[in-house]
């Protein structure tokens, strides 16, 4: 047979001894463990030992008021509800008492019958308090198990960063230790589109959103790495980068990444002739409250989009994935010298 669980133990606080005798009796008799205080100063020294789980408050004492009393009362560690009990019929008393945070208010009545409203009362505010305590531990359990994972989470990004660096490095191994020009260049493009990626995951790891990405921030180490890889490959041409703050989930960053790394690539390929020092321009803009726009420009020779693309092509159906991925598609700016490509999305 289960051990059955011990009464609520109420405290009930009011300087009329044989008033308190009474309400004592009647909540006993509901199967309540009812202690007595005095006065305010007693009921405080009392609650200060703890094992309380609510006070009937009376307004009327000589020593202090029970609006005086409540706010000591709301103020202690892991406080109490209260009840107040009050004789007055003014009915800012009551009003004053739930401003100061009880949660219900009896009438005090000449004929007694309070002691059965106080012993109703009793009972909602204990339901209540239960509701109440155990929202704030489910609410703590789903805290914890947020942190638990955001913290695998950033864990796993950690080691999916430290991976996909590994691979780029390899790569670039690799990429050294061919002599055929194609294979090279193939190699240091698969390089740069993988460091694109790791990007991201180095920075969900080191950031306190493991759910978005800052993808101005993102960028701008993105074009470093670019620029220090194009220049280490005997390409170079200065980046600027002009992007607004703006922070989007960590999917929609992978796919602007990737577009990002492809179209800088074709420019430092394709966009000047050789012995020919250009600029390479990246935007990251907001036109409207709900839409993002990347762009990447150049002054070079100019292309349109249209027609065979240089190289095998296979930038071209990666940037075509990453925009249909963003549910958009890449736009080719017409009247003005060189090319400008850009990328349109929600965000």
């Amino acid at each position: 047979m289960s051990a059955q669980p011990p009464a609520a133990r109420v405290l009930y606080i009011d300087d009329d001894a044989g008033l308190c005798r009474l309400v004592q009796r009647a909540l006993t008799a509901r199967g309540y463990a009812v202690e007595l205080a005095e006065g305010g100063e007693a009921g405080l020294a009392r609650l200060g030992q703890g094992g309380i789980d609510l006070v009937a408050l009376d307004h009327h004492m000589p020593d202090r008021t029970g609006l005086d009393l409540l706010p000591e009362i709301r103020a202690l560690p892991d406080a109490p509800p209260v009840v107040y009990v009050t004789g007055s019929e003014d009915s800012r008393v009551a009003v004053a008492a739930l401003k100061a945070g009880a949660v219900d208010y009896v009438w005090k009545d000449v004929q007694g019958q309070f002691r059965e409203l106080l012993g109703e009362a009793i009972g909602t505010a204990l339901r209540g308090e239960a509701m109440r305590r155990d929202k704030e531990r489910a609410e703590q359990e789903v805290r914890a198990a947020r942190d638990r994972a955001e913290m695998m989470l950033r864990e796993v990004n950690h080691r999916v960063a430290n991976s996909l660096a590994l691979v780029a490095a390899l790569t670039h191994m690799q990429a050294n230790a061919v002599s055929d020009p194609a294979a090279k260049a193939a190699l240091e493009e698969m390089q740069a589109r993988i460091s694109a990626i790791a990007g991201i995951h180095r920075r969900l790891y080191t950031s306190d959103d493991v759910e978005t990405v800052e993808l101005d921030a993102y960028l701008a180490s993105l074009v470093e790495e670019l620029q220090a890889a194009m220049r280490a490959s005997g390409r170079d041409h200065a980046i600027r980068l002009h992007a607004e703050p703006v922070r989007v989930p960590t999917d929609k960053a992978v796919s602007v990444g990737v577009v990002v790394t492809e179209l800088v690539t074709n420019a430092y390929k394709y966009a000047y002739p050789p012995e020919t020092v250009g600029e390479i321009r990246v935007e990251l803009r907001r036109p409207d409250a709900g839409s993002l726009e990347v762009a990447v420009e150049d002054d070079g020779i100019g292309w349109t989009g249209k027609g065979q693309p240089r190289g095998t092509g296979l930038g071209s159906r990666i940037v075509r994935a990453m925009a249909a991925n963003l549910q958009s598609a890449l736009v080719y700016g017409t009247g003005r010298q060189g090319t400008r490509a850009s990328l349109s999305f929600q965000g």
